[in-house]
């Protein structure tokens, strides 16, 4: 497949990629499945005619009255993560045909906060809350206990994997697992949220996120905030509901920009928190950054409609 998109022009001459490291997945023919509210059937797990073989088709699902069992089902795929099995598949479903007409929204991305909105919600940094540190400690502590473990079998140049040691990784590979999936969980609670206030409008800044990470001091502050996952995510679920999402230019001073005078202060720091321009305006940078956004977005509309 790979070289005949390359002699159509679809794409690049294909390398050779090694499939070690890749999550393990396979499709499945979307004719021979069957869902009911608690469990799926898929065909060709057992071929057996045997009653008490056949069983072994139906599997029980973690989530129960997810999945609608009256409609046409496409592209379903089975992925195993190195815990769980996971289905995905494809509903059709209708487009919705309401247009939100309320205030636009501009949206300003941080670490001290997570994000801030002109319309005064702020959403917290969840890598700082008490529970979150409390997870990674655990995890730093089990690490260590790992590197030990294979320091202490050590054979010569080569490491002995012992069956203590399989089981250390998979306690971290499950601690890994549940602090991804609170970051996810968390991001998907907060779009949800912003769509649901009907905004006509949302405006974020194109982050330079590659060069925020080479900053050794917030590298690892900058990987696990997620900005890319939250645009994606405020990208699709926006679509979903007819509102138009502006990327504002990565030059734009958002920060800089009074939003009062306009004036631009280009020696603020990255430790001046509080915003103090000579006209008297003093204000949080990231809630006057939010504004700015916003005040770009409605500019932006106005010059696609003339």
């Amino acid at each position: 497949n790979a070289y005949k998109r390359f002699f159509k022009g679809c794409s690049r001459f294909p390398k050779f990629k090694s499939r070690k490291f890749s999550a393990p997945s396979f499709y499945h023919d979307n004719v021979k499945i069957q869902f009911t509210n608690t469990h799926i059937k898929v065909e060709g797990f057992a071929k057996s005619r045997k009653k008490n073989k056949q069983k072994l088709n139906w599997i029980r699902l973690a989530e129960h009255n997810k999945i609608p069992t009256d409609c046409k089902y496409t592209n379903p795929r089975i992925k195993y993560d190195g815990l769980n099995w996971y289905l995905t598949i494809g509903v059709e479903s209708e487009d919705s045909i309401i247009f939100p007409s309320n205030e636009g929204i501009g949206i300003d991305l941080g670490i001290k906060d997570f994000a801030i909105c002109s319309d005064r919600n702020k959403y917290q940094n969840i890598n700082k809350t008490q529970r979150f540190k409390k997870l990674e400690k655990q995890k730093r502590r089990l690490q260590r206990s790992i590197s030990r473990s294979y320091e202490k079998n050590k054979k010569g140049k080569e490491y002995c994997k012992t069956n203590n040691v399989i089981k250390k990784e998979k306690l971290l590979l499950r601690l890994n697992h549940r602090l991804t999936n609170i970051r996810h969980n968390y991001l998907h609670q907060i779009i949800s949220e912003i769509v649901k206030r009907e905004p006509s409008f949302i405006v974020l800044e194109d982050l330079n996120v590659k060069g925020m990470m080479k900053n050794k001091h917030l590298s690892k502050a900058v990987q696990q905030q997620g900005f890319y996952e939250f645009r994606r995510q405020i990208e699709y679920k926006s679509a979903w509901n007819n509102i138009r999402v502006i990327i504002a230019d990565r030059f734009f001073p958002s920060s800089k920009l009074c939003s009062c005078c306009g004036n631009i202060k280009k020696d603020l720091k990255l430790s001046d928190r509080i915003y103090r321009c000579k006209c008297g305006n003093v204000i949080d940078r990231d809630y006057q950054a939010a504004l700015n956004l916003k005040r770009y977005g409605e500019n932006v509309i106005k010059q696609s409609v003339a």
